[in-house]
């Protein structure tokens, strides 16, 4: 007895152009001015987290239990999320000032 094949569609989902991805991160809110004490928010597993900036990293050191790659043209921002008291490190692009 020959047994059939099982036929296997996969359907792809929507075409994402890479080239428009950072405009996103140009948001009129997003973290280019940001300053020790600014309360912001980030994404962190799926969901808003928000925290204080604890301050502005322009040059590679270890911070939050990493290397951080930073540099005075492309700085890295050392938060604390207000929920866990547990800092962290993000790029300007990834925090959003809150009011």
């Amino acid at each position: 007895m020959r047994a059939a094949a099982a036929a296997t569609r996969v359907e792809s989902g929507p075409t994402v152009d890479t080239k428009e991805a950072p405009d996103m991160a140009k948001d009129k809110k997003s973290g280019k001015d940001l300053h020790e004490g600014d309360h912001v928010a980030w994404s962190s597993h799926g969901s808003e987290t928000t925290g204080e900036v604890e301050q502005k990293i322009t040059e590679r050191t270890e911070a939050a239990g990493r290397t951080v790659a930073a540099s005075e043209e492309e700085p890295q921002y050392e938060v604390r999320s207000d929920k866990s008291g547990k800092t962290a490190v993000h790029k300007p692009s990834a925090l959003k000032k809150k009011k």
